[in-house]
Parts: structure tokens; C-alpha cells; sequence
């Protein structure tokens, strides 16, 4: 809140949650309607590309076809790809088959198959906002029942932790619901990556942990802008990342994971999508 200017409703009820020494957001993190007028946009063009992947996959194809096809997407639509040349990753979009858990590298030499499982995760950057989310794909459109399994599993997980983020309630809220759900199945949740904030910035506060951290977390406020987005793992929740290339990262018992993510604003009566 600015010096000198009268203590809103909406303050004091921030500082209500803040005087029982829980963690609220800080000003920065709530969102203007202007900044979520940009997120939005952004948004839409995330979503395109996503799209425009689900029209296009299918086995023969590299995960360098689907570089290719967000990139030139993006930037044919104004926009920049978030992840090309991110602190040195070196593709427009992230392809992650079967066992790879997240930030698989695109390749000319992955080719998919049917049956593959494969996390395509887009972030573009549209007037200096930023909007992100993930979708799973099973190449050829069928797999195994236990893949088909786990693809839809986490699908629900998302969804789950989407109806645990009440506005006035917790972040620590989310990842109790989704890892409720995903042990239900006999499955892992990793905990070695988070959710995020995002909007202004690739990845801002508050961290939202997919797993059951046994705290609150951060205040959940109208404005905020984060991603939810459980990576579930057939197997262990452990992971490891790749060595040879820094990036891909991998469930250690090298059983198939998926994941799904949206970008939410959260509203006053719940949360909306801003990409999927």
C-alpha cells in the first residue's frame, strides 16, 4: 500500500492474516488489471501453441518438430518462447517423454512413438508478460492401461489442487489435496520442483509445492498469478538430473511421469485460467 494513503478493506484483511503470523503476499504480487490484461494476452497465444502442438503430434515426428512448431508459432504471433536461451537452456519449448519428469531438451535424434507419453511446456513472453502451462500427450493416441492411467491421474491431481486454492485460503492447501489424490493411485509426487508465480516474471513467489509440506504456505489473495502444475511419478518421487546436459531432469527409478499445468488468476469466488 502506498505511504499516505487510507488502509483498504482489502489491507486490513491482509494484515489480519499477517498479525496471526501467517505469510502474506507482498504488494508486488497482486496483480494491477493492466498486468493481468497482459497476462491474459499472453496467455492466449501460450495456449495457440499448445494447440497448434496437439494438431500436429504424432509418431515419426522429432521433439525438434515440436521446437520448431512452437517457435515459429510464437514468434509469428509477436510473441518471445520464455525458455529459449533461460539461464542457458537452449530450446523455444520443453518436450519430456515417458521417464523424463521435466525440462527434456528437444532433439533431432528423439523420435517419437506410439504409445510415448510426452510433456510438452510452454512459456511465452508477450510485452514483457509472461504466461506458462504444460499439457501431456500420448502419441498415436494410445498407450498402455498403466500409462494411460497415470497421464489421467495427474490430469485429475491438477484439477484437484485447482479446487483446493480457495482466495483467503493457503498454498500449503494445494499440495495436501493433490498428494491426498496421487498416493490414493500409489503414485509419487515430486518435490524437487514447484509451481510458481509467474506474470511479471518467469517464475515469481509464491512457490507452490505439489506435496503435503505439513504448512500454510502463503496467503492466497485476489490478483495473485501462479501456475499449478504436479509432476507425478508412476514410481518413487525421487528424481536426478542428467548430467551430460544440466537440464533434463529424470525419476530416479526411471518409471514414465506426466504433468499438466495451468497459469491461474486467482478472482474473488476461486480461480481462472489464464492458459491451459
Amino acid at each position: 500500500m502506498p505511504k499516505g494513503q487510507p488502509m483498504t478493506d482489502f489491507d486490513k484483511r491482509i494484515l489480519s492474516f499477517q498479525n496471526r503470523g501467517k505469510t502474506v503476499p507482498r504488494p508486488s504480487l497482486i496483480k494491477t488489471p493492466e498486468q493481468i490484461e497482459g497476462i491474459r494476452r499472453a496467455g492466449v497465444i501460450n495456449t495457440g501453441a499448445l494447440d497448434l502442438v496437439a494438431a500436429e503430434i504424432r509418431p515419426g515426428m522429432s521433439t525438434e518438430d515440436i521446437n520448431r512448431l512452437v517457435h515459429d508459432y510464437t514468434v509469428g504471433h509477436g510473441a518471445v518462447p520464455a525458455p529459449l536461451n533461460y539461464e542457458g537452456f537452449p530450446k523455444s519449448v520443453c518436450t519430456s517423454v515417458n521417464e523424463v519428469v521435466c525440462h527434456g531438451i528437444p532433439s533431432e535424434d528423439e523420435i517419437l512413438e506410439e504409445g510415448d507419453i510426452i510433456n510438452v511446456d510452454c512459456t511465452t513472453i508477450l510485452d514483457g508478460y509472461y504466461a506458462d502451462a504444460s499439457r501431456m500427450f500420448i502419441v498415436g493416441g494410445k498407450t498402455d492401461a498403466e500409462r494411460e492411467r497415470l497421464v489421467r491421474v495427474a490430469k485429475e491431481c491438477l484439477e484437484i489442487g485447482w479446487q483446493a486454492a480457495k482466495p483467503w485460503g493457503f498454498i500449503g492447501d494445494i499440495g495436501k489435496a493433490i498428494a491426498r489424490h496421487a498416493h490414493k493411485h500409489g503414485y509419487g509426487v515430486v518435490r524437487d520442483l514447484a509451481g510458481h508465480g509467474v506474470g511479471n516474471a518467469f517464475h515469481e513467489d509464491p512457490e507452490v509445492d505439489h506435496y503435503n509440506t505439513r504448512k500454510d504456505g502463503m496467503l492466497i489473495v485476489p490478483g495473485m498469478v501462479f501456475t499449478i502444475e504436479p509432476m507425478i511419478n508412476m514410481g518413487t518421487w525421487e528424481v536426478f538430473v542428467d548430467e551430460e546436459d544440466g537440464w533434463t531432469v529424470v525419476s530416479e527409478d526411471e518409471q514414465p511421469s506426466a504433468q499438466w499445468e495451468h497459469t491461474f488468476l486467482v478472482t474473488e469466488t476461486g480461480l481462472e485460467v489464464l492458459t491451459y
